[in-house]
């Protein structure tokens, strides 16, 4: 891996530099299946297949309606941020962030080893590092982890909504943070676990697209579009 060659890195959060995708998970299985026990009918429980089929990497209340469509229901769109119903797309978004920040103030946030390792690899290169994710907790959770000072800058959800940025599999985060980097997208480098966010990075035709297999596995990544799979960062520190 010769990181000479570029001149940003643009690392998603969940599941590529701390292990909070496990937390998602946990919030999104925990939402969803006490709302599919409440409906009228037969529906399938929603399973950590679905997690990687419908939900990862995507902004909150896109991965709500990509898994309600896969179970045949529609539900209003809500009234957004303030919204608490079970019976909405934003109320059952919001239920499921208050979930994952009960879990994370509960258990915390330690960082993939393997990722401070390369961070502290990349730390004395002429390399900016950025994390784009579609969480709204992303810098939350970095300063949980004590990683916040290691990015020049985060692009998350927030972001994204301020400036009108769709999310992952589309590529306008990574190319709105490529360029607030200073750097063109055929210079900087994509490290996602999630498909859509692989996706992303292949659809914004970026220098490297790289794969973190956390369980999507490697040939699903690969068909995304990812360049290169690892299971850990490690892997990318010579």
């Amino acid at each position: 891996m010769n990181w000479d060659q570029f001149d940003a890195a643009l690392f998603d959060l969940d599941g590529v530099i701390t292990p909070t995708a496990e937390v998602h998970m946990r919030a999104w299985e925990a939402m969803f299946n006490e709302f599919l026990a409440a409906q009228p009918g037969q529906h399938a429980p929603y399973t950590a297949d679905d997690y990687f089929q419908f939900v990862d990497g995507k902004p909150r209340y896109d991965g709500v309606r990509s898994f309600l469509s896969s179970r045949g229901i529609e539900l209003p769109e809500g009234s957004g941020a303030a919204d608490l119903s079970r019976e909405t797309v934003s109320g059952l978004g919001n239920s499921k962030d208050a979930l994952f920040n009960e879990i994370l103030q509960r258990d915390g946030v330690q960082p993939f080893a393997g990722s401070v390792a390369l961070l502290d690899h990349l730390a004395g290169r002429d390399i900016v590092l950025a994390i784009v994710s579609s969480s709204r907790n992303a810098r939350g959770v970095l300063a949980a982890a004590g990683l916040l000072e290691r990015f020049a800058f985060v692009v998350d959800g927030n972001v994204a909504a301020e400036h009108a940025l769709p999310g992952k599999p589309n590529p306008d985060t990574f190319q709105y943070a490529a360029r607030q980097a200073g750097a063109d997208d055929a210079r900087s480098v994509v490290i996602e676990d999630a498909v859509s966010g692989v996706q992303a990075g292949r659809a914004g035709e970026f220098g490297l697209v790289i794969g973190v297999d956390r369980g999507a596995g490697a040939d699903v990544l690969t068909a995304a579009g990812a360049d290169i799979v690892v299971t850990d960062l490690q892997e990318l520190v010579p």
